[in-house]
C-alpha cells in the first residue's frame, strides 16, 4: 500500500486494546475463540502490542458477574497466548483503587505480559506512582495513563507530568476519557507531554475516544506532534462512542509495515456477529456527552433504556440543565 500521504515514523507502535476497552460494554465476556482470533489477526497484521484486559480486583468485582478479561489471570492468558512466542508484546491495565496490584501483578518471569499500563485520575497520583514502581521492579515495561485529562487544570497537569518524569514509566499516555478533545487541544497536549517526556527519554502515547468523531484525526495529530504509542481497537470497539479504529489507523500510519487483510478478516468473522449483540459508536447521546466534556455513563444508561433511547432532545436538555447548575 502506498503510504506517501500517511505518517511514517519507525518509532511509531500500534497497541490494540479491543479486548480491554471493548470489554467495558460486554462485561469482558469475550470467548476464548474470539480473543484467540484477534490475537492471531494482530500477529499476522504486524501489530506491535495487544492489551488483553484488566487486572482488576476480584474482591471488588465479582468473577461471577464479569468475564475473565476483567482479571487477566495468568492461566486464562496462557489459554490464548501460551508463552507468546511471537514478536508482538502483550499488556494489561491496572486501575488505581480497583486493583490488588501488590499481589495480582506477578513477577514478569511468571507472566506472558510485557507491559503494565497504570490508569489513574489526577487525585490518585500517589498510588499510581507506587503502582508504576511496583510493576517496574517486577520486571515490566510500564506506562502512565492519566485519565480524564480534560478535567485537570494546567498547573495540576504540569505537576503530575513532572512527578512522572521521576518514575520508571517509559510512556505517558494522553487519555481522552470523554472523547471531548478537539484537534488544536490534542496538538497542545501532545506537545506539552512531549516537553516533559522527551528530555528524560520517555515516550508519549494517545488513547482517543470517538464521541466527537475525532478519535482517528486526534490520533494522527498526536502522531504528527511526537506521540509514538498509538492505541486503537478493531472497528473502534469500545465503551460508548468507541475508539480509533485500528483498520483505519494502520492504513495511514506506517502503512507499508502493516498487513490490513488479517484485520479485515477478523472484523468480518468476529466483529460483524458481535454487532448483532451489542452496540457502540458515536450515537447522538455520546456526541452530547463529548460536547459537554462529561463521562459517558449517562449516555450509556440512556442507550440501554428502551424507553429513553433516541430521545435526544430530552437528553440534551438534561445535560444543559446540569451544566447550568454546575456554573451557578
Amino acid at each position: 500500500m502506498n503510504s506517501v500521504w500517511g505518517i511514517n515514523n519507525p518509532k511509531l507502535k500500534a497497541l490494540d486494546c479491543t479486548i480491554r476497552d471493548g470489554g467495558l460494554i460486554n462485561g469482558h465476556y469475550f470467548s476464548v475463540d474470539f480473543v484467540r482470533a484477534l490475537y492471531q489477526a494482530n500477529i499476522a497484521a504486524g501489530v506491535d502490542y495487544m492489551e488483553l484486559g484488566y487486572k482488576n480486583s476480584s474482591k471488588m468485582f465479582s468473577p461471577d458477574e464479569n468475564g475473565p478479561w476483567k482479571f487477566c489471570k495468568e492461566d486464562d492468558l496462557r489459554k490464548i497466548v501460551g508463552d507468546n512466542p511471537t514478536g508482538m508484546k502483550l499488556s494489561c491495565m491496572i486501575d488505581a483503587a480497583k486493583s490488588d496490584w501488590k499481589t495480582d501483578v506477578l513477577p514478569k518471569s511468571q507472566s506472558p505480559l510485557d507491559l503494565i499500563r497504570v490508569a489513574f485520575y489526577h487525585y490518585q497520583t500517589d498510588e499510581a506512582i507506587a503502582m508504576i514502581e511496583d510493576a517496574y521492579e517486577k520486571g515490566y515495561d510500564v506506562s502512565a495513563n492519566l485519565m480524564a485529562v480534560t478535567t485537570v487544570s494546567e498547573s495540576i497537569l504540569d505537576s503530575i507530568l513532572e512527578r512522572l518524569t521521576r518514575t520508571p514509566a517509559s510512556v505517558f499516555v494522553i487519555v481522552d476519557s470523554f472523547g471531548s478533545i478537539t484537534l488544536p487541544q490534542m496538538e497542545y497536549l501532545t506537545k506539552k507531554y512531549f516537553e516533559f517526556a522527551n528530555p528524560v527519554g520517555k515516550e508519549v502515547g494517545v488513547h482517543a475516544h470517538n464521541n466527537l468523531q475525532l478519535a482517528f484525526a486526534n490520533t494522527l495529530v498526536a502522531a504528527s506532534c511526537g506521540a509514538t504509542r498509538l492505541d486503537a481497537t478493531l472497528s473502534g470497539l469500545g465503551r460508548g462512542a468507541g475508539n480509533c479504529p485500528m483498520e483505519l489507523m494502520l492504513g495511514m500510519v506506517n502503512a507499508d509495515k502493516y498487513n490490513l487483510r488479517p484485520l479485515y478478516e477478523c472484523l468480518e468473522q468476529q466483529i460483524v456477529p458481535l454487532r448483532r449483540e451489542i452496540e457502540w459508536g458515536p450515537y447522538p447521546e455520546f456526541i452530547i456527552t463529548g460536547q459537554h466534556n462529561v463521562h459517558p455513563r449517562a449516555a450509556i444508561g440512556a442507550r440501554k433504556d428502551k424507553d429513553t433511547r433516541d430521545q435526544y432532545v430530552s437528553f440534551y436538555d438534561q445535560l444543559e440543565e446540569e451544566k447550568r447548575a454546575a456554573e451557578m
